[in-house]
């Protein structure tokens, strides 16, 4: 670590060395920018955005950033991940150009565009590696500021390891504590509700984050002025300056282009939240955009000649240059010398990367070339085919995609010819190898998944009755969840003193300590981001979201960063989140919401499961705190006080992940539905039975997964009729679970009657008991729906009720 004015840890020389050093890395990332930029414009590389104008205070933060640390980040930030060792310039260009090998790309595998940077958390089992023995970035996302409420996790996990006892091989994940998260993002970027309310929490929580605005005053072409009131991020924060017996932020301001002061800086930032747990805010101003905000763009357009001509002089890189000639650092020569070999490495790592991303490419084209030359010598479309040929071999540089576009045309015209099956079975074969490059690990590939998790049923006792308060049984569940697992901890609004408002938590926090069983304010989003945040350090989170309105909130969080989470990493990060919430029927328009097909295709990567009563969501979370899959779960909201059996083995029973449960066989038409609905259609059942329409029930309990065993489908060709039964809006979730039956299941060969749904109206369900009924579907909706539907199968039997 550099004491710049002392040399009592460091000779004058070794000084020199670690700062030509810096500048190397400098120019190689600014060498890089310049480069990739004309790879994209060249159309070599689909977009570019790069980090120059920011690497000098990248440089300052790589040096206090030590091994343990994570750092949840902005994508300009490859300066800071050359600095740490983790992006080679052959991997800044693999990256561009999209490589979809993970060794040549390991940052996302050719899944995200340039800048997004990761680490890899995992071994290839989905084990977790030691993180206190590497330096870890969690994977980056573009939506601006989306990186923040992961942050506050990041960093809460070293206080939970610092101060709660028990943590089984805690020490992969921490040292005492001791690791910071370290957040980027630009200034203009501060100007999103994620923003504030992470830096609220982590005032609140006192954890050790450092936060670092990169500030060039602009947000792409659209000033500060527009973007922050008084143009000044850190000036408008002063009143989360901690003071004398307060919590809060302590906040420093630092110019990007002065190399001596930003490492002192960042010196004084590291030891306030790596010793004390109090979050920094470092404010690095002055920074420059010396491309603009990306290769789509060019920055003269927006701003006047004296701005231009200030970034020229103020440019970080050049400002470096002029402190190190005036402290006798390098000569002017000597700076020419490391620029100039500079452009020479970054133009080899370049050319390296090019050549390793498209020669395996260029050997499919021929290989594809070769085999429709065979075709044509005997195929009648001869000329035809020729044609196909040469336009594929004329292109210099193809991508996979007009290899396969050529192949498959080429197949269109050989239908009846003998060389079909062989075409055939290339383009097979070609899919097959491909597809997983863009496809694989949406959810875990590991022995890990919720598929390795088998059934274990509710013990009882001989003489049990259903005599218990739901709620009761999730309490006890928990209770035994925590004492199994010390790594698990939950936190929520009224989640803590009062056990949550549905006394589903009574009593834990007096026994497992406000750490680990927590209260926390009205943030939803940021409630996400502790839990992903942790989760991506080993802990075990139940994050909680009080009703499933409320999830909207936090839904931008779990789609773009733990949905994707293992998907963008190519299986390289994990964060085996469980999110509580409950919902479905209750009181007015803003708590008894089921937007099911919202959520359902808005965060495919997580687990939805929709148990039907207390006993399979405490099963559920039995299950998922055996595998390493994030989940959310939705309890019935009117289900807490209803009665059921008190088992016998909690903590080890456990619901079945993506398989459905038959309520009651019967032989007229499958019923399907899940949650709180199913006690209407079970009313409704019996009541279709005094009329002779024996009904056969099915609940789903997980929409995603959904029926892995394709259970639905064998109903359905018992009963020859399909009836969906949904409290979401029409055409929601009704729709995918109508898809994945007839499309999935081909259960289409097996009806006799239209498949039908029936829903709740259009519109959010209106306050009361009668809102409730002329809202969603009642048991007399059901009840009728069914007849009608029977009455169009046998009209004497079922006369019309209307």
């Amino acid at each position: 670590m550099i004491k710049e004015k002392t040399n009592t840890t460091l000779t004058f020389e070794d000084f020199k060395i670690e700062v030509l050093k810096d500048y190397t890395t400098a120019m190689i990332s600014r060498e890089c920018s310049l480069l990739g930029r004309k790879e994209v414009l060249t159309g070599k590389a689909k977009f570019g955005i790069f980090g120059d104008g920011k690497e000098v205070p990248q440089l300052a933060m790589a040096k206090v950033f030590q091994n343990g640390d994570f750092r949840s980040g902005y994508y300009r930030d490859q300066t800071f991940m050359m600095a740490i060792g983790e992006l080679t310039i052959q991997q800044f260009f693999a990256g561009l150009y999209g490589h979809t090998d993970i060794e040549q790309d390991p940052m996302s595998g050719g899944r995200q565009m340039g800048g997004h940077f990761a680490t890899h958390s995992l071994n290839k089992d989905g084990s977790w590696k030691n993180l206190t023995k590497q330096k870890n970035s969690s994977a980056d996302i573009s939506p601006t500021a989306g990186q923040m409420p992961r942050l506050l996790g990041l960093a809460q996990a070293s206080k939970i390891y610092r101060q709660v006892s028990g943590i089984p091989n805690s020490s992969n994940f921490s040292v005492e504590g001791n690791e910071i998260a370290w957040g980027t993002i630009g200034n203009a970027s501060t100007s999103e509700g994620l923003f504030f309310e992470t830096i609220n929490a982590a005032g609140v929580l006192q954890v050790p984050m450092v936060m670092s605005v990169w500030d060039d005053e602009y947000g792409i072409s659209v000033h500060a002025r527009h973007q922050t009131t008084k143009e000044n991020i850190s000036e408008i924060l002063k009143g989360y300056q901690r003071e004398h017996n307060t919590n809060g932020f302590e906040i420093l301001r630092v110019k990007g282009w002065d190399y001596a002061d930003l490492i002192a800086t960042y010196e004084k930032a590291a030891t306030i939240a790596r010793e004390n747990h109090v979050p920094v805010l470092i404010h690095v101003n002055e920074l420059t955009q010396p491309q603009g905000h990306s290769s789509s763009g060019s920055h003269e357009r927006y701003k006047n000649a004296d701005r231009l001509a200030w970034e020229r002089d103020f440019d970080c890189i050049r400002q470096m240059k002029l402190w190190m000639i005036a402290i006798n650092i390098a000569s002017p020569e000597e700076i020419e010398a490391i620029d100039a070999q500079a452009k020479k490495d970054v133009l080899e790592g370049k050319k390296a990367a090019w050549n390793a991303f498209i020669e395996p490419i260029v050997e499919e084209q021929k290989e594809l070339v070769a085999l429709l030359q065979k075709i044509a010598d005997s195929s009648s479309n001869k000329a035809t085919i020729l044609k196909f040929i040469a336009d594929l071999s004329e292109i210099k540089s193809p991508l996979k995609k007009e290899i396969l576009v050529t192949a498959r045309k080429v197949l269109r015209l050989i239908q009846n010819e003998t060389g079909k099956e062989e075409l055939s079975q290339w383009i097979t074969a070609y899919i097959a190898k491909t597809q997983k490059n863009f496809s694989s690990n949406l959810f875990s590939e590991t022995d890990l998944n919720v598929f390795s998790v088998k059934e274990v049923l509710p013990i009882y006792d001989e003489d049990a009755k259903e005599d218990t308060d739901g709620r009761m049984i999730l309490r006890d569940n928990f209770d035994a969840i925590f004492t199994k697992y010390p790594e698990t901890l939950i936190f929520g609004e009224d989640a803590g003193a009062i056990g949550d408002v549905n006394q589903g938590l009574e009593g834990m926090q007096e026994k497992y300590g406000e750490l680990r069983v927590a209260d926390v304010g009205i943030r939803e989003a940021t409630i996400l981001g502790q839990g992903i945040g942790m989760a991506l350090r080993g802990l075990r989170p139940i994050a909680e979201i009080q009703y499933l309105d409320y999830l909207l909130y936090a839904i931008q969080i779990m789609s773009d960063d733990l949905a994707t989470l293992r998907y963008r990493t190519v299986g390289k990060q994990k964060a085996p989140l469980i999110i509580r919430t409950r919902g479905h029927r209750l009181e007015g328009i803003w708590h008894s919401g089921s937007p099911m097909g919202m959520i359902i295709n808005a965060i495919r990567g997580i687990h939805v499961l929709v148990p039907r009563n207390m006993t399979q969501a405490a099963g559920f979370y039995n299950s998922l705190l055996e595998c390493d899959e994030p989940a959310l779960v939705i309890e019935c909201l009117n289900g807490y006080r209803l009665k059921e059996k008190m088992p016998m083995n909690y903590g080890e029973f456990k619901t079945p992940i993506g398989v459905v449960e038959t309520l009651k066989q019967g032989s007229d038409i499958t019923l399907v539905s899940y949650g709180s609905t199913l006690r209407l259609i079970q009313q409704a059942a019996k009541e279709l039975l005094e009329v002779g329409i024996d009904c056969e029930i099915i609940d789903l309990q997980s929409l995603l997964p959904f029926d892995v065993n394709q259970d639905i489908v064998k109903s359905i060709s018992k009963t020859n009729r399909l009836l969906v039964i949904d409290e979401d809006v029409p055409g929601g979730a009704s729709a995918y679970i109508l898809q994945q039956i007839i499309e999935q299941q081909d259960a289409y060969h097996h009806l006799d009657s239209k498949p039908q749904t029936l829903t709740a109206k259009a519109h959010r369900p209106a306050y009361g008991t009668d809102g409730d009924y002329f809202s969603k579907p009642s048991a007399e909706d059901i009840f009728e729906k069914v007849y009608e539907m029977m009455n169009e199968v046998n009209p004497s039997k079922y006369p019309s009720l209307y």
